[in-house]
């Protein structure tokens, strides 16, 4: 009787990963350990991956290596013990691709002066990785930018090691979806979208992100993914200059648009409020959309709104200026030569993050226009400013100014105490609501 043949297939690649992700034991690349990469690194160490963390910065590299949290939704408290555990670590050399099993790309994508994307980081991340590239690698872009990035510019890098997609590597996009300074929505409980090249792709990044994050959310490709990030900042970006646009038609009115607000956001279906303010800031909303509308205009396509939009909230710096100099008027007091304290300069309230904050645009507008200008801001010690260092001065200060302007509404800031003291005030975010005096000028 002839023999039968016991032998075994060898496990798959892909079977292989799987097995990792699924008994922790895979190795996790970060590649930018900034407000994205660090908070999603420590949300997988916690899950019990070993995580390695990589960023261009050495200085970042050993601040983690320390346990010592630059990133204000990250608390030394929970980073160090998974530095000191061997769960996190740091460091600048992308050697370490080589030992790892996944790797999650979160580098910055700012746009050019020209408002077109600016791609210098993923292409210097993708050329890194591609060095040390090798079989059953998961690579996932989280970096926000225009739909194709992933299968147009990332794919084609890392295919030229030979290897292919969904078979003997796995490449998705998933789009990050971070809110500084929320204390509802974090990294581990904001529902994570992921789509990949392939269905093996797709379903080997659900998988990953599953043993970490509370909710993921599988969709049938990556373009799909990154057109995802692209509407829900642009959907903020133009409410935001619808909001700016009806403030501009109230102030002409004198009609406090505050309140038409407040009594419209009563109807409890067809609305959804959104806020006036002094412009956009962040490293998202003032960016994301004009991917969107550069994206679109090589499909010979006008992204309309999105380009009224952006006109709009650019130029609220300019009409912050603008009521800061009828006020002063009204007091008997030119702009030039007057002391204008701003209150607040990061770009929203409680984070230190000044990316794009209209604060920037407001103190060059001021001193252009030849005021004397200071600002206090708990969370923001010292601001570059024009080539030069401004330090951040004291509450109390403002009590000197000839006129001051809200432009961050932080918790911290003793709002009674500045109604009292101040001469003049400017509140671009209703930070003074129910407060009622001569002296305070409201959007």
């Amino acid at each position: 009787m002839a023999e039968v043949s016991t032998l075994t297939q060898a496990p798959t690649t892909a079977e292989i990963l799987r097995e990792k992700i699924r008994s922790r034991s895979a190795r996790v690349g970060i590649v930018g350990l900034g407000y994205v990469g660090l908070p999603l690194a420590v949300e997988f160490a916690r899950a019990g991956f070993e995580v390695t963390g990589i960023d261009v910065s050495q200085s970042k590299a050993d601040r983690v290596n320390l346990g010592d949290s630059y990133v204000g939704d990250v608390p030394s408290a929970i980073l160090k013990p998974l530095v000191e555990s061997g769960k996190m670590r740091a460091t600048s050399d992308f050697s370490v691709v080589r030992d790892l099993d996944t790797i999650n790309i979160c580098v910055p994508t700012p746009l050019r002066k020209t408002k077109d994307p600016d791609m210098s980081f993923i292409d210097s991340a993708c050329q890194e990785i591609a060095r040390y590239f090798h079989p059953g690698l998961l690579v996932i872009l989280e970096s926000t930018t225009y739909p194709g990035t992933t299968d147009e510019v990332v794919l084609p890098m890392l295919s030229k090691s030979g290897l292919k997609v969904g078979e003997d590597f796995f490449l998705c996009f998933s789009p990050e979806r971070v809110d500084p300074g929320n204390p509802q929505f974090q990294t581990a409980n904001i529902p994570k979208v992921v789509g990949g090249v392939t269905k093996a792709c797709t379903e080997m990044g659900r998988l990953f992100y599953s043993q970490a994050l509370e909710r993921v959310v599988p969709v049938s490709s990556t373009q799909v993914a990154e057109m995802v990030k692209l509407l829900e900042n642009t959907f903020r970006m133009i409410n935001i200059g619808l909001a700016n646009e009806i403030a501009l038609m109230c102030d002409r009115m004198a009609i406090n648009v505050w309140e038409v607000i407040d009594a419209a956001a009563t109807k409890p279906f067809g609305f959804m409020p959104f806020y006036p303010g002094p412009g956009l800031g962040g490293h998202c909303i003032p960016i994301d959309p004009f991917y969107l509308s550069w994206k679109t205009k090589q499909a010979g396509i006008e992204a309309r709104f999105i380009d009224l939009a952006g006109y709009i909230n650019g130029q609220m710096p300019h009409f912050v200026l603008s009521k800061v100099q009828n006020a002063l008027n009204d007091a008997a007091k030119p702009l030039k030569g007057s002391r204008v304290h701003v209150m607040g300069v990061a770009y929203k309230r409680n984070i230190d993050d000044v990316r794009e904050s209209p604060a920037l645009d407001l103190l060059l507008l001021l001193e252009q226009r030849g005021a004397q200008v200071s600002y206090s801001d708990p969370h923001v010690p010292s601001l570059r400013l024009d080539g030069r260092t401004l330090q951040a001065e004291p509450q109390s200060i403002a009590a000197a100014a000839d006129c001051v302007v809200i432009v961050t509404d932080h918790a911290s800031f003793d709002y009674a105490a500045l109604v009292r003291q101040a001469k003049l005030i400017v509140d671009t975010r209703n930070a003074l609501k129910g407060f009622d005096s001569a002296k305070i000028v409201r959007l």
